[in-house]
């Protein structure tokens, strides 16, 4: 159950925003941008990092709502759990992003202990400096976003993660109309 008055048990992260909307305002340009713009990595990929990392941050609705938009790009359904639990179990996973896995696992658990070596993994698969600086910046703001809908007690209800996935696939993340 949400801890504020102004949310219900099927409020979404949008939900929270919307209750200060100038103030998310730029989040939320910044976010579209971030995961629907000119990236190196694709859609699926881009949905599958903010699955992955709302799944090591336990986050009901974030996962739930990402695992179905990775889905909806193309994701194998089950992989994003299966990665979760064993990031080398990766039979289903494309060899290359499996060092931005790596990364945005351990930006996400140990921040601090991140290092060049982590870097050169994403670099040795591949990946040019715009993918890492892309893997941060989404890995960054996911876990805004975990915190902020498990600070107001938003989880979401399994039967809404289909449609959201939807959603996201029609819409991308597209700034909600002004209330």
């Amino acid at each position: 159950m949400p801890f504020c008055e102004y949310l219900s048990d099927s409020s979404t992260v949008r939900d929270v925003m919307g209750h200060q909307a100038a103030r998310y305002a730029p989040l939320e340009n910044f976010t579209h941008d971030l995961m629907r713009g000119d990236s190196p990595f694709s859609v699926a990929e881009r949905e599958l990092i903010a699955a992955f990392v709302s799944g090591l941050n336990a986050c009901q609705f974030c996962y739930g709502a990402h695992v179905a938009g990775a889905e909806a790009f193309g994701t194998a359904p089950g992989l994003v759990d299966s990665l979760v639990a064993n990031l080398d179990d990766t039979a289903a996973l494309d060899a290359r992003m499996k060092p931005v896995l790596q990364f945005v696992r351990k930006l996400t658990t140990a921040p601090a202990k991140v290092t060049q070596s982590d870097a050169d993994a994403v670099f040795a698969a591949g990946w040019g400096e715009d993918a890492l600086h892309d893997a941060a910046a989404i890995c960054a703001l996911f876990n805004f976003y975990n915190r902020l809908v498990d600070g107001h007690g938003v989880k979401g209800d399994a039967a809404m993660f289909p449609m959201i996935g939807d959603m996201l696939k029609q819409h991308g993340y597209a700034p909600a109309p002004a209330r």
